[in-house]
C-alpha cells in the first residue's frame, strides 16, 4: 500500500469528493484578526463546526478586492503585528485537519520570489493559493510554482467575465473555480431573491467552462443564500464578511461567535 502523502491539489478534490451530495463548506479568516492566536482558534472552531475547507487570509495595505468589513480586520490585524511569518504558522496549525488556501495580493508572491513565497506556502502543508489581482496573462511564473509543489492556484471569476474569457481560465483552473457571485468586493448583500436568481446564471457560465469544482463566494452571509447557492448549484460555498464580523463583534470569544455561525451554515447544507 502506497504510503505517498497527498499533494495540495488532491486533498482539495478529496474535500470536495467527500461533500458528495451536498455543496463543501469552505470559511473564510482573516490571518491576525483579531490576534494570530485567535485567528488560529477561530480556523479550528470552523473545523469542528464543519468545515471541509479554509480560505485564510494575509493581511494587505491595499486589499483590493476586500470589502470594508475584511479590509478594516486586515488593517487592524497588520497594526498588531501580524505578518508573513505568522499568518503562514496559522496555516501550518491548520493543515493537518482541514485544506487551507491562502488569499493574498500579487506583490506579497512576488517580492520573495514566486517559487520561494510558494514553498514557504507549501511547507505549512497549506493546499493552495488564491490571489485575486493576479491576471491570466500574468499567472505563468506563479502557475509554475505552485506546479512545482503540488499546490492549487485558484482563478476568480466574475458575472463581467466574458465567455471567451472565463473559457480560458476555467481550462487552467486548478483545484476549484472561484466563482464570484456579484460585481465589486467582498461584504454582505440584503436582497437574497436577486441573488438568487444571478447565482444560477453565473454558476451554469463558470460550470461549462471548466472540470473542477465551481465554489460560489462574495455576497453569501445568511444561512439562506448559502443554501440558495447550493441549490443553485454551487460545489463549494464561501462565506467571509459575516465570519469576519461575527468575530469583531465578540470580542471575548471570538472564536466561539464564527464557529456558532459556521454550524448554521453547516446545518444547511447537509
Amino acid at each position: 500500500m502506497s504510503t505517498r502523502a497527498m499533494t495540495g491539489v488532491e486533498r482539495i478534490a478529496d474535500a470536495f469528493a467527500n461533500a458528495s451530495g451536498r455543496a463543501a463548506l469552505m470559511p473564510y479568516l482573516m490571518g491576525g484578526y483579531p490576534t494570530l492566536e485567535d485567528s488560529l482558534r477561530i480556523g479550528e472552531a470552523c473545523v469542528r463546526a464543519g468545515a471541509d475547507l479554509l480560505e485564510l487570509g494575509m493581511p494587505y495595505s491595499d486589499p483590493l478586492a476586500d470589502g470594508p468589513v475584511i479590509h478594516a480586520a486586515g488593517t487592524q490585524a497588520l497594526a498588531a503585528g501580524a505578518n508573513v511569518a505568522g499568518v503562514l504558522e496559522i496555516a501550518r496549525g491548520l493543515s493537518p485537519n482541514v485544506p487551507v488556501v491562502l488569499m493574498c495580493y500579487t506583490n506579497m508572491v512576488l517580492a520573495p520570489g514566486a517559487d520561494a513565497f510558494v514553498a514557504r506556502l507549501a511547507q505549512t502543508g497549506a493546499c493552495g493559493l488564491i490571489v485575486p489581482d493576479l491576471p491570466l496573462e500574468e499567472s505563468a511564473e506563479i502557475r509554475a510554482a505552485c506546479d512545482s509543489h503540488g499546490l492549487a492556484l485558484v482563478p476568480l471569476v466574475a458575472p463581467t467575465t466574458t465567455p471567451e474569457r472565463m473559457a480560458a481560465i476555467g481550462e487552467r483552473a486548478c483545484g476549484f473555480l472561484y466563482t464570484v457571485s456579484v460585481v465589486g468586493t467582498t461584504g454582505e448583500r440584503v436582497a437574497p431573491l436577486s441573488l438568487s436568481e444571478r447565482f444560477g446564471e453565473v454558476l451554469s457560465r463558470a460550470r461549462e467552462s471548466t472540470s473542477v469544482p465551481v465554489a460560489l463566494g462574495f455576497g453569501i452571509s445568511t444561512p439562506e443564500q448559502a443554501r440558495m447557492a447550493a441549490d443553485a448549484g454551487a460545489d463549494g460555498v464561501i462565506v467571509g464578511t459575516r465570519l469576519v464580523r461575527a468575530a469583531g463583534d465578540a470580542p471575548e470569544d471570538p472564536a466561539g461567535a464564527v464557529g456558532a455561525v459556521v454550524a448554521e451554515l453547516a446545518g444547511v447544507l447537509e
